[in-house]
């Protein structure tokens, strides 16, 4: 088997994991909403848009969209663009007990490593988190 098709293969695995393990809550859905809410908390502006997606079996990534307020608006407007990535990183990596918090709790697994980035031209964050194997699999490779 090619290492495309099973990759692809434990993607689909997993979603069907958490589609049917959980009929009345959406894990993805979780974690996108409280990590709206742990901004707006942290920044006083949530983003308007974000979601969570698994990027492999043990890789998860939280997009969110719209989350600069208006005084970080105001810094990119003055070409600012690495003085905002420095400042918003900052605290972004000052909450990372709370992201990792979010989402072991929303996928009973352990994080293993935690990156945080952003792209302040377009306003888009990235919150992307590599999980512990879940019980059963058999780790890829070594972390």
């Amino acid at each position: 088997m090619r290492m495309q098709e099973h990759i692809s293969e434990s993607i689909n695995e997993h979603e069907e994991h958490w589609a049917s393990a959980a009929t009345d809550r959406s894990p993805m859905l979780e974690i996108s909403n409280a990590m709206v809410r742990l901004y707006k908390e942290a920044f006083g502006r949530g983003p308007t848009k974000a979601r969570a997606q698994f990027a492999g079996p043990d890789t998860l990534i939280v997009i969110l969209e719209s989350s600069l307020t208006v005084a970080e608006r105001n810094l990119v407007a003055m070409g600012e663009h690495q003085r905002l990535r420095e400042a918003r990183l900052f605290f972004q990596y000052a909450l990372e007990d709370q992201f990792r918090a979010i989402v072991e709790q929303a996928l009973g697994r352990r994080t293993v490593a935690f990156i945080s980035g952003m792209d302040t031209q377009r306003d888009v964050a990235m919150e992307v988190f590599t999980l512990a194997p879940a019980t059963g699999e058999t780790a890829t490779g070594d972390l």
